[in-house]
């Protein structure tokens, strides 16, 4: 699979906003669950939203990602919502039920493109 990167920006009321782009699979998982505790744990922030809308691919691992990061803000009390993915990651977060966890809608969201 293709490479994942990230960016976090912190935003002037203490939430952090992350946007991930790329695969979220065997390859790019362990990088970017460093990276992204490394920031939930310096910063601390009230809210952490990950924006999905460029991540391509997501397997088990990818949704390990996710549930490992949601733990891990849980436990700092710190809100972790996930934002914006394809529909691809969206079915995927569906049929494993974790969609409310994240705070997504349990229905898929409307296609990108119309006729």
């Amino acid at each position: 699979m293709d490479e994942a990167t990230m960016t976090a920006r912190q935003q002037a009321d203490g939430a952090t906003m992350v946007d991930v782009r790329g695969s979220l699979d065997a390859t790019t998982v362990d990088t970017l669950r460093t990276t992204l505790l490394d920031v939930l744990h310096r910063d601390r922030p009230r809210l952490m939203t990950l924006d999905l809308t460029l991540v391509t691919f997501m397997d088990s691992k990818g949704i390990a990602l996710l549930v490992g990061v949601h733990q891990a803000a849980r436990e700092q009390a710190t809100r972790f919502v996930v934002r914006n993915p394809s529909e691809f990651v969206h079915r995927q977060l569906r049929i494993t039920g974790l969609t409310g966890l994240f705070g997504l809608p349990s229905t898929d969201p409307a296609p990108s493109w119309r006729i």
